[in-house]
């Protein structure tokens, strides 16, 4: 194993060298623009964009009888570029909403092109031997012509999102900003569409019409897990898609029965599984642990709360207090109830007398905070927002237990100049 690692990473056969670059610059390219796309939410006309490009890749080869990527290329550009129009002059002028247009547009042109696909495999001419390669890609079929039209298409991408890249990110997060200082939004727009119809060209040879839009979508989506500044999503995304790049031309490499593209797929689709899992701020493990740590956080609160409320009751706030008691001033599940008590006890706010509990000095000092936050908030409520009291206690429950000390000197100071 360790002699056929060493033996595809030295890149010494041609073969291994054309299937991997022409990988990583369809993984790469793909990532940048659909960090764009997945922003402005516009993975769905990526689709269609994808299908549509099939009628002109098969148009080209009719009118000039060969397979020669630049031919392919400007065909499956403008019918690509063409259905992008389509979409948007059907959903500007009727009542079908964008979604139904791009369903329309992606069935009726992707019928189109295996219609003519059929029509030219029934001709007899041996030019078209794999060209339903671009149906399901076939990386291993790439040679140096294509890997030199898939460098020029990668790199005019790449420099165009450079340039644009800030009218791109304005437009992307707030268009109508963008128009009110001037931009020119709908030609942004235009430019970027061609942007994403060059991408998917670039990305058909090697995954195939069906699954390039995962490429486009699918590495920005598990980059976004793990970061929220836009540049370093875009970089990561384009990390993450080269990455699954070489572990797709690899498996492909050590089982040549093995197709490259779907496993591209398979790669970049585990590792966006896996961010969303395990990414450190925004993965579901990560938000489940955040959620039942403040869970605990608010229950342990509750408790002190409930102690030092029954001290202000009876003016004695180091009375040891029964489970009974406890359950009668605010209904807690038995078992939470339980385990708050031994929380507290561990942290030295609670102590046991038998089966009875009280508080220390440092549990009835926290318990005082929770409480004079909760009436900060009801005060708050109730003379600067004008909300009725029976409305205020349950809002002052929930969000006392996540005022942080700026917030809560603020609130004190609001207060206090009301009384002045």
């Amino acid at each position: 194993m360790q002699d056929i690692f060493v033996e595809f990473f030295s890149f010494s056969d041609p073969n291994v060298r054309y299937v991997v670059l022409g990988t990583l610059l369809l993984t790469s390219s793909a990532a940048i623009v659909g960090s764009f796309a997945l922003l402005k939410s516009k993975v769905l006309i990526g689709d269609a964009v994808a299908h549509a490009v099939l009628p002109g890749i098969c148009l080209a080869f009719i009118l000039t009888g060969t397979k020669n990527p630049i031919y392919l290329t400007l065909g499956a550009f403008t019918t690509g570029w063409l259905a992008t129009v389509l979409i948007d002059q059907v959903t500007y002028y009727s009542k079908i909403k964008e979604d139904t247009a791009i369903a329309l547009v992606l069935s009726s042109t992707f019928g189109l092109g295996i219609l003519l696909l059929t029509s030219i495999q029934h001709t007899g001419n041996a030019a078209q031997v794999g060209l339903n390669n671009f149906l399901f890609g076939k990386a291993a079929a790439l040679v140096s012509d294509d890997l030199k039209a898939l460098s020029l298409l990668s790199l005019a991408l790449i420099t165009t999102v450079i340039l644009f890249f800030k009218e791109f990110a304005l437009v992307a997060f707030d268009k109508s900003f963008a128009r009110t200082i001037g931009l020119p939004v709908r030609s942004l727009e235009l430019l970027f569409t061609s942007l994403m119809v060059l991408a998917i060209i670039v990305g058909i040879r090697t995954v195939g019409i069906l699954l390039i839009v995962s490429m486009l979508i699918t590495p920005p989506a598990a980059a976004r897990f793990w970061t929220h500044h836009l540049p370093k999503m875009i970089f990561l995304a384009a990390i993450l898609g080269m990455l699954a790049g070489l572990v797709g031309s690899f498996v492909s490499y050590v089982a040549p029965a093995m197709p490259t593209g779907p496993w591209v797929v398979m790669a970049i689709s585990l590792m966006a599984y896996g961010s969303f899992l395990l990414a450190p701020q925004e993965g579901l493990l990560v938000r489940k642990l955040k959620q039942h740590r403040h869970k605990k956080k608010v229950l342990t609160e509750n408790i002190l709360k409930i102690f030092y409320e029954l001290g202000e009751s009876d003016g004695h706030y180091y009375k040891s207090r029964a489970l009974d008691a406890l359950h009668q001033y605010r209904p807690l599940p038995a078992g939470k109830l339980l385990q708050g008590l031994k929380r507290l006890q561990k942290q030295n706010m609670l102590q046991k007398e038998g089966n009875k509990w009280f508080l220390t000095t440092a549990g009835k000092n926290k318990g005082e905070d929770i409480s004079k936050l909760h009436r900060l908030w009801e005060l708050y409520l109730s003379q600067y927002l004008k909300i009725k009291p029976d409305h205020v206690h349950e809002d002052a429950e929930s969000i006392e237990h996540i005022i942080t000390p700026a917030l809560a000197k603020e609130l004190r100071n609001l207060v206090d100049l009301n009384k002045e």
